[in-house]
This record gives structure tokens, sequence and C-alpha cells, in this order.
């Protein structure tokens, strides 16, 4: 799984260059593939280069995989190819509204119910505080049998709060309505 946060177009490139590395890797026919550590690593060093040429695509990228026997792999890079792995990780606006709520609540044995659980907290948080944001999201789960990507379904949300309702323009603040 490859996830991005930024600039679409980036993005769009990015997977046109790990689409043509996978059809030159299947023209070879000896039966290897890329992990999804030397995806990581791949994209890590294209960002560095871009970033070094001063021409930067602009990005926070998640990488997710597993193959065969090697180790499930979550890894983050960002626009100057700066890149690491993590137990846990968020991009853009999430990584200062989701990662507090992440290292608090994000424990090792986490079963996938409280995962899934925990990431709609998060999206919550970021969707209360994000104008642009969209009531819908998608979890992809990759493990030993496979990848899953859930179907779009709506977040709770209530936008009735009384302090959201009232209209605070149309009051006339104390000591300002005359200053002007």
């Amino acid at each position: 799984l490859l996830g991005a946060s930024g600039e679409i177009s980036d993005f769009q490139y990015l997977s046109d260059m790990l689409d043509e590395m996978d059809v030159e890797d299947w023209l070879h026919e000896d039966g290897c593939s890329l992990s999804p550590d030397q995806y990581s690593s791949y994209i890590g060093r294209v960002m560095y280069n871009r970033r070094s040429k001063f021409n930067p695509l602009y990005n926070q990228l998640v990488i997710v995989g597993k193959k065969k026997d090697e180790a499930p792999l979550l890894s983050f890079v960002d626009h100057q190819g700066t890149a690491f792995k993590e137990d846990f990780i968020a991009t853009g606006f999430g990584s200062y509204l989701a990662m507090p709520i992440l290292r608090n609540e994000w424990r090792a044995d986490i079963s996938l119910a409280e995962a899934k659980a925990l990431i709609v907290k998060c999206l919550q948080v970021c969707f209360y505080r994000d104008c642009k944001a969209y009531c819908k999201y998608q979890i992809g789960n990759c493990d030993a049998s496979g990848v899953t990507i859930s179907e779009p379904e709506a977040m709770d949300h209530f936008w009735g709060h009384g302090a959201w309702l009232e209209k605070q323009h149309e009051k006339a603040a104390i000591g300002t309505s005359d200053s002007w």
C-alpha cells in the first residue's frame, strides 16, 4: 500500500515512475519482485534526488507492506527524502493532530478492531479541524494473507454545538463597536 498527502500531481508522477519500474521488473521474468522495504528505499532516494536538484516532489508518503517471510513494514518518506520506519505514522495535518493521540493510545498488542477505532478517532479530530476535509474514509489493512481496502464509510459527526451555531459576527463586541 502506498498512501500520500500533498500535491496530487507530484504523487501521480511518482506513481507513474513506480508503475514503469514494476513493468520493467516484470519483463525480466526472473520471479523476483521488489519488497516494500525496497520500494520505501527507492522512493526515499527519488525524493532526496529531486530535493537536491531544487525541484522537490511535495508529498509525504506512507509505505505499508509485507513480502512472504519478511517482517511487515510501515515507513514514512517526506519531500526531502527523510525516511524512517515506525509503529504508527501520520502525514499532513494528521502529523500535528493525530500523532499525540496515537502516542498515547497505541500499544504493540492492539487488535484490528481497536486499531480501526483509533484510526477513526484520529480522523474525527482532523475532520473537525480542517475546513476542506471530507467525512468519508477507507481503511487499508496489510497482513500475511494480503492487502484489503475497505469500502468508503461515513464518519459520525455533529455540527450542532451551541458555540458553532451562535452568530458571533452579528453581536457587537464590548468596547470595539465605536472604535472604528
